[in-house]
């Protein structure tokens, strides 16, 4: 037989199709509760709902639809769980503050106008205000699928905008100067190789080993979006691989022969960069790689596979320039050609300054 509900504790399907529970009596307000009757979390909440008492007392157990409340329901959920773990610490980070801050107010009662308010504290700095922001709607989007809060307070908020490129893109002259530098076999000339030809992120090109290879083809699965990525390396990266200096499960190590973390690798990527007197990054290399791919006619979702977006628009800021440069191109040759052969096909070559232009004559 079926458990039997607590006292005033009613069981309800949502719009979404997902169990729920609430505490009522009577016409009182509904109370929600969490979704496991036989959790702690439960338990703490229906007694204190039942005494008619919020929880302030013990501050790690949150009072129920509170932010704080509603941070933790996320953070414990399989939509968190399946979130990258650089993502994770980004958003727990932004979550932390917002509960140090906000905790305790009604997660139903937060507007659209405070999110708004919210990002512009935070204007200073525009690149980090839109991840908080990106933070919050996923937080409100996953609430209002579990019928948490009715309406996303973060819906008509736009994004500021950045007036900076982020990480600068390589020049061909930085490209030369640092394959001058440093010769085939060394440990910083593969890595340059590396991600110019597969467009990693620091995160995926650590991890890169021959184990990822299959002939000529590399089959990874991105850290940071769990997208896989596919790509085709070059007769000559393969001997580039080979004469290199390489380890067991990573073609790129330290020193010590082992992997490195992405942060190790940064900081020695751009030593090597500036030994070659290139002020640059490895995420800028990365960039001019999306650049050359989209400057040969690379398709937005071409790009999305190789460099391993999950969205259009991270691609389009490629392809948008590209096609603008070769579609305002093209566009000048159709005018030309048709104000020759339409406007004005009877130019006199042979005629001088002074000399008419002579049209078709109508009539």
């Amino acid at each position: 037989m079926p458990r039997q509900l607590p006292l005033y504790v009613h069981k309800e399907k949502s719009r979404h199709g997902k169990i729920v529970f609430y505490f009522r009596v009577g016409k009182e307000e509904r109370i929600r509760l969490p979704d496991d009757p036989g959790s702690k979390n439960f338990k703490a909440a229906y007694t204190a709902a039942l005494r008619g008492q919020k929880l302030e007392q013990d501050r790690s157990l949150a009072i129920p639809r509170s932010l704080r409340w509603l941070v933790k329901q996320y953070m414990e959920s399989e939509t968190w769980a399946a979130l990258s773990v650089a993502t994770r610490k980004q958003r727990g980070l932004f979550y932390q503050k917002v509960v140090e801050l906000s905790g305790d107010i009604d997660c139903r009662l937060i507007r659209t106008k405070d999110i708004h308010k919210a990002v512009e504290r935070r204007k200073a700095t525009p690149a980090l205000a839109n991840n908080f922001l990106k933070a919050l709607r996923a937080l409100f989007k996953w609430a209002v699928e579990q019928d948490y809060v009715e309406d996303n307070p973060t819906a008509g908020v736009s994004k500021l905008t950045n007036q900076s490129d982020g990480f600068l893109v390589w020049t061909t002259d930085e490209i030369a100067k640092f394959i001058n530098h440093w010769s085939i076999g060394s440990r910083e000339r593969l890595a340059f190789e590396l991600i110019l030809a597969s467009g990693l992120r620091r995160s995926d090109i650590v991890r890169v080993g021959k184990q990822h290879l299959t002939n000529e083809t590399l089959r990874i699965k991105t850290r940071k979006t769990n997208t896989p990525v596919t790509v085709d390396f070059s007769d000559r990266l393969l001997k580039l691989i080979e004469v290199s200096e390489t380890g067991d499960l990573a073609l790129i190590v330290g020193k010590n022969g082992l992997p490195m973390t992405k942060e190790s690798f940064g900081n020695w990527f751009g030593d090597a960069c500036r030994e070659a007197g290139v002020q640059k990054s490895a995420h800028g290399l990365r960039k001019f790689s999306a650049t050359m791919a989209a400057n040969a006619g690379a398709t937005a979702h071409q790009l999305m596979a190789m460099f391993g977006w999950t969205t259009i628009e991270q691609a389009e800021i490629y392809t948008k320039k590209a096609d603008r440069e070769r579609l305002g191109r093209l566009s000048s040759r159709l005018v030309a050609e048709h104000f020759e052969t339409e406007i004005a096909p009877h130019l006199d070559v042979g005629a001088g300054k002074n000399q008419k232009i002579k049209t078709k004559s109508k009539g």
